[in-house]
């Protein structure tokens, strides 16, 4: 499997890289976050324990890295599919956001993410790849600010700071 992301060389400009080593050397980096919703809520991932970063942890419907000069949106369509097995979802572009978080091991998200959200229903036929996913499950807004509250370890930095500095983005119909 290719492993070789683009990230901002210190030109400014985007080179091929393997993607551990990005992450080793905390490079900023192209990224997208989709989150699919019914109604009120919204569906977490829990990461498989063989990701090699935040392994166990709940996620947001699906996170990764473009291919060298893929196009975000179709990075967002292609991963969806891989990883929840789920295709034709209408994902809307939300923006994007800069942030960055340790991930433990040593390693660092510098992320330029795209956000993506895909109004859908709780009905919605998921198949995980389990090499990517271990558990999914449907949430409300309030229930997770509370779980996050209560135990802040069990999700992933990033899905803490996009709900604690950026919800307008992802929540607000209006956006």
């Amino acid at each position: 499997m290719d492993t070789t992301i683009p990230a901002w060389g210190p030109d400014g400009t985007l080179i091929p890289l393997d993607k551990l080593e990005v992450h080793r050397r905390g490079l900023r980096h192209p990224a997208v976050s989709v989150f699919l919703m019914a109604g009120a809520a919204t569906l977490i991932q829990r990461r498989a324990l063989a990701k090699y970063h935040t392994p166990g942890l709940w996620a947001n419907a699906c996170c990764t890295h473009p291919h060298w000069n893929e196009p975000l949106a179709a990075c967002a369509a292609r991963r969806v599919a891989e990883e929840l097995g789920v295709r034709g979802l209408d994902l809307v572009p939300r923006g994007e956001i800069e942030y960055r978080a340790d991930v433990g091991g040593g390693l660092t998200e510098h992320e330029r993410v795209a956000l993506f959200v895909a109004e859908t229903g709780r009905d919605l036929r998921l198949a995980p790849d389990p090499d990517e996913v271990m558990e999914t499950r449907w949430i409300t807004l309030p229930d997770l600010h509370a779980e996050i509250a209560a135990a802040p370890q069990r999700f992933t930095p990033w899905l803490r700071i996009y709900l604690a500095e950026h919800p307008a983005l992802l929540f607000d119909k209006a956006s």
